[in-house]
């Protein structure tokens, strides 16, 4: 006996895509329209929210496709006024999501994928591999529900949480794409933010794009042997051919890569570490973001002292390289960075 499919999110359809499956329902192109502003701009939860779709209209769409938006099984907020989410979606996996509001803005980091197959030593979403990679949808959701929670507009999101972005690349792009869509979220490309271990095929293609999206890599050494043991995921990227591959992107854009460098006691912040890292950076367009490690559990790595910290940002300052020291948000709710966690739940059935 064949397996009953399961209708199509019709969330995951953008509005050329709606307006077409409208037509083929014979119904006119304003419906498409309007049901595109129900699941965007109003997160509608259900075809019977959709009040100015006729009823029958509203049941034929509930046959033919579903609304599948994940369940919050978990909040906590922080005292910096951050808050984590472990949000559920249909099949029973779940990821970690953070809302960070500052003045008038609220950043959002999202996950890309249910944990992550990297390995990086330092990071604690890795410690029980990877489970799946997310849809464009799933990530999109995530950015709508801490809208929704905060009764505010998101202002820029970063695909820094859960999984590495570049791994499932196809997915994340269509993603930002969507969250950039004047018709959907309407967030600016500059201030959407992809966070890449460093994987160079990817950075390549990313700079080939037409929209104008930032760039983060997680650098944390810029020693090889050093990035190999805190970084195994990308050891067979050298930084040479890092280093490279980021010559292209800020030619081929004219866009300023971050690094990311969390700064861990005695590993990454010696002087020879702080030369390679100043060397690495010096006469290249590119901003460094210092980080003092945030704390994981039985992890045998402790952060640096800011004086270190400190340190380094001097040094590179000395060599023409932007830095800036960044305070970690959520941290005392573990939601700072390397903090996500992979949670293993079933709750309910799929």
């Amino acid at each position: 006996m064949e397996q009953a499919k399961h209708p199509i999110d019709i969330r995951s359809l953008s509005l050329a895509e709606l307006q077409e499956a409208f037509s083929e329902l014979g119904q006119p192109a304003f419906r498409a329209k309007q049901v595109h502003e129900w699941l965007v701009q109003k997160n509608a939860r259900s075809f019977e929210e959709m009040t100015n779709l006729p009823k029958a209209l509203r049941a034929e769409l509930a046959e033919r496709y579903s609304i599948a938006a994940p369940v919050e099984v978990m909040k906590q907020v922080s005292r910096d006024g951050s808050r984590k989410y472990l949000l559920q979606f249909a099949d029973g996996v779940a990821v970690e999501t953070v809302g960070m509001p500052s003045r008038n803005r609220l950043a959002v980091c999202i996950s890309t994928q249910a944990g992550c197959a990297m390995g990086c030593a330092f990071c604690a979403t890795g410690l029980a591999g990877l489970t799946r990679s997310l849809t464009a949808q799933e990530m999109v959701d995530q950015v709508t529900h801490v809208a929704q929670d905060f009764g505010e507009r998101v202002t820029s999101v970063v695909l820094m949480g859960q999984g590495e972005p570049f791994a499932n690349y196809d997915a994340s792009i269509r993603a930002l794409r969507m969250l950039n869509d004047p018709e959907g979220l309407n967030i600016g490309a500059r201030h959407l933010t992809v966070s890449t271990s460093g994987i160079i095929p990817r950075i390549r293609d990313f700079a080939r794009i037409p929209e104008q999206f930032t760039l983060a890599v997680s650098l944390h050494s810029a020693v090889q042997s050093t990035r190999n043991q805190l970084m195994p995921g990308v050891k067979k990227y050298t930084l040479l051919r890092l280093h490279e591959a980021l010559q292209f992107y800020t030619e081929t854009t004219g866009r300023r890569p971050t690094y990311e460098y969390a700064m861990i006691e005695g590993v990454n912040d010696t002087n020879p570490e702080m030369q390679a890292l100043c060397d690495f950076c010096e006469g290249t367009l590119c901003h460094v973001n210092l980080i003092q490690l945030n704390d994981i559990p039985d992890s045998p790595f402790r952060p640096s002292p800011l004086k270190k910290v400190e340190d380094l940002q001097r040094r590179l300052a000395s060599r023409g390289v932007e830095t800036t020291i960044r305070n970690s948000r959520g941290a005392d709710i573990d939601a700072a960075c390397g903090q996500l966690k992979q949670r293993q739940i079933r709750l309910r059935k799929a």
